[in-house]
């Protein structure tokens, strides 16, 4: 009998795996030419092409007016659906498209389109730190105040239910004004807890007048009033069509700007108008030289995982942008940090993009959900390929799996590996081109590919509906990777299961390892704790130590006003959580040391650990 992949359980059989224009099975990697698999001419256009594409979204023509705000007349622009105007000084909602809903949001129901979990009702007991002066009370429901009414639609229409705890503080702290530098867990809504707040005042308070300008190179210039800087495409590009679900009817026009796409077609989109720009940091500088966009009217300022941006060597470029361009300075203009690691050294560089700010940390920030399930095994390299085919194959969830590797060689070995003993994958990595990565997160986001090998490009801020389970095929070196990786699951309330192929090579972490386990609640492997006493590294986190990704700096030299844990009576208490409980931890499994049977690991019952979990 030939092996049916879990996603396909209870289905029925198909004669091939293709897709419109081509021929025979599956292969993950067409454009490279390996036989059967995808057309270049089939698909239809790609990931995130459900308005459009990248880059312009839904609209086309117009431009600005030197009156203030967005004209319609300055320039040839067709009807498009949900889009609004401001008109003397007043917001203008467009009227309601059904239609367009159902492309934005989706049928009820959707997985693809999901964006909430089953434990948002648990939110209540999580605690929260927020430190600074003058820290406005939270908000427990999206309501009108302070949330705009037309956002607050918008937010009901993409079916968000109640506010995360991030994005509790973090809209009432945005509208009055304040900027925030914001530690939340990976999958906890940070990207409504920027955009919801940004939004919601752009709504309010129409667009910026567009300044004079004497250089005759102005003309066509984009002025953005809002800049989200993201260290990937594929964040930038995820951001941006969040973005489009909640400008729904609005004056607001978002745009998107990143490398390794056409630069003439988002300079033509630019033109067109934005409002909203949500970009990477090289393709925006190329863009300022260019004298393609000034950002004097920028109002609100993000970085999304500010860390992974300087990790990655973004520093000087960001510098430049927001200190050597001309983008208003610190005390004009809103700073947004956000991000589920913030070590001390990054607070200090941070420091220098915000004024007044308020540090809010959010549950076991640096630290994991314990609605994932974690499960740590030992293996050895070269038993790692059949250990993979026996999770797999008990693998009885139906939703999408993640699996890491740490070499762009690897993604494409492991991927070929896994096509041929027919389970469907793709993959991504930095020597793919935009085109096939999007394709790949396309494929994978649909369920036609519900197997993804990726490398460190995926790892962090993507935020994928139905990520039951991530593999670590192999383990990062660092404690903060392992946490961005595993955080693909368990994302906005659900739940999920990370499991992490382990040997003597990995030992370096396992102190790390030891610790996040229990902090989580999770089973501690005999040999985990065997490897970590055998020497190497101690632990600390690497940048400082684990509890230095927690905690304000500032209250090192100075005091501060602080909510301690604002919900159902928990407390955060430095790198303790003041005795709070999160929830029984479950084992996975009856088996903690060496192997990985199968009847262990499918045997064991997940329900038991999301049931008490109070995490996302």
């Amino acid at each position: 009998m030939s092996y049916v992949p879990p996603h396909r359980k209870g289905m029925a059989p198909e004669s091939s795996f293709s897709e419109e224009g081509s021929q025979g099975g599956f292969r993950n990697d067409s454009y490279g030419g390996r036989g059967g698999g995808f057309s270049r001419g089939s698909g239809g256009g790609g990931y995130g092409s459900r308005s459009g594409g990248f880059g312009g979204g839904y609209r086309s023509g117009g431009g600005y007016s030197r009156d203030g705000g967005y004209s319609r007349d300055s320039g040839y622009r067709r009807n498009q659906p949900g889009e609004g105007k401001w008109v003397d000084g007043k917001h203008v909602p467009a009227e309601r498209d059904t239609a367009f809903e159902t492309t934005l949001y989706g049928e009820v129901g959707d997985l693809s389109y999901q964006s909430s979990g089953i434990n948002f009702d648990n939110y209540d007991d999580i605690p929260v730190e927020a430190t600074g002066e003058n820290i406005p009370e939270p908000i427990t429901e999206f309501t009108s105040p302070p949330i705009d009414s037309l956002l607050l639609e918008n937010i009901k229409l993409a079916r968000f239910t109640k506010p995360t705890p991030v994005q509790k503080y973090s809209i009432p702290i945005v509208s009055s004004g304040r900027d925030l530098m914001a530690c939340a867990q990976t999958g906890s809504g940070k990207t409504g807890g920027f955009l919801f707040p940004v939004l919601s005042e752009s709504f309010k308070n129409g667009p910026s007048a567009i300044p004079e300008e004497t250089n005759r190179f102005s003309r066509g210039k984009a002025y953005p009033t809002a800049l989200v800087l993201a260290p990937t495409r594929e964040l930038a590009s995820q951001i941006y069509e969040e973005s489009k679900k909640f400008i729904y009817r609005s004056w607001v026009k978002a745009c998107v700007a990143y490398g390794g796409a056409d630069i003439g077609t988002q300079i033509r989109n630019l033109q067109r108008g934005c409002d909203l720009l949500v970009a990477t940091p090289g393709r925006l500088n190329d863009l300022l030289e260019r004298g393609k966009i000034s950002l004097r009217n920028i109002k609100y300022f993000v970085l999304d995982e500010a860390d992974r941006m300087l990790d990655m060597g973004f520093e000087n470029q960001i510098r430049y942008i927001v200190q050597e361009c001309d983008m208003p300075p610190a005390d004009q203009r809103q700073s947004l940090l956000f991000s589920a690691t913030f070590p001390k050294e990054i607070q200090h560089l941070a420091r220098d993009f915000l004024n007044d700010y308020i540090f809010l940390s959010v549950g076991k920030v640096g630290s994991t959900s314990e609605n994932i399930t974690q499960k740590i095994v030992y293996v050895d390299e070269e038993d790692k390929e059949p250990t993979l085919l026996d999770i797999l194959a008990s693998d009885e969830e139906t939703g999408l799996t993640l699996v890491f590797v740490e070499t762009k060689r690897m993604a494409d070995i492991l991927s070929d590996f896994l096509y041929s003993h027919n389970l469907p994958a793709t993959s991504i990595h930095g020597d793919r081109t935009q085109r096939e990565r999007e394709k790949a997160l396309e494929l994978f986001k649909t369920g036609r590919a519900p197997i993804l090998v990726a490398t460190a490009v995926a790892a962090r801020g993507l935020d994928i509906p139905n990520v039951t389970h991530v593999i670590n095929y192999d383990l990062p070196g660092d404690i903060d990777d392992y946490v961005h990786r595993i955080g693909r699951t368990g994302r906005a309330g659900n739940t999920g299961l990370a499991t992490a192929f382990f040997n003597r090579g990995n030992k370096n972490i396992s102190r790390d390892l030891i610790d996040l386990l229990t902090e989580a609640n999770q089973e501690v492997p005999q040999f985990l704790q065997s490897v970590s006493r055998e020497g190497g590294r101690s632990g600390g986190g690497g940048r400082g130590g684990r509890s230095s990704n927690t905690r304000d700096v500032r209250r090192s030299y100075k005091g501060g006003n602080s909510y301690g844990g604002g919900y159902g009576g928990s407390s955060y208490g430095g790198s303790s959580f003041g005795g709070s409980s999160f929830g029984g931890g479950s084992s996975f499994g009856g088996s903690s040391n060496g192997g990985y049977g199968n009847s262990s690991y499918g045997s064991a019952s997940r329900s038991s650990n999301s049931s008490s979990s109070q995490w996302w």
